[in-house]
């Protein structure tokens, strides 16, 4: 059986923003694996950061009518919605790892997924979280 990886926002938004440079070709192979083992898994939160963040804060933002095509094509993944318990796990991960609470929902969000490693830039590589492993694709 094939690990299961969580991809958070910010390698979403590498891997469809054209104009990123080397991080779009890194993010882009990345989840061209992803799809290919059929492994990936997100939550609700990601798909929602990402839709404000390609239509919003890119150089060249994507129209929202592409987005949501995106988005579509991404929910035959495993989306994990972020549930009322969800939110409690996070804000006791924030407390325990003294970490944003936004990292926090994403690592509680891919605790109840059961995955392996999270794709972040945005937690220290190499780190292990609550039991997952944390990468980030542009260190390697």
């Amino acid at each position: 059986m094939k690990d299961k990886i969580f991809v958070d926002t910010n390698i979403l938004i590498y891997a469809h923003d054209l104009d990123a440079g080397p991080r779009h070709d890194i993010a882009a192979s990345a989840i061209k694996e992803l799809w290919g083992n059929e492994n990936g898994v997100m939550s609700t939160q990601v798909l929602q950061e990402f839709y404000v963040n390609v239509t919003r804060k890119i150089n060249n933002p994507l129209s929202r009518a592409r987005a949501r095509g995106i988005i579509e094509n991404y929910l035959s993944w495993h989306i994990e919605a972020n549930e009322p318990d969800t939110v409690l796990q996070a804000s006791e991960i924030e407390e325990r790892h003294l970490l944003s609470f936004w990292d926090a929902l994403i690592i509680a969000a891919a605790c109840r997924a059961k995955v392996d490693k999270i794709l972040t830039e945005d937690l220290n590589h190499g780190q292990k979280i609550e039991g997952i492993l944390i990468e980030n694709p542009f260190a390697i």
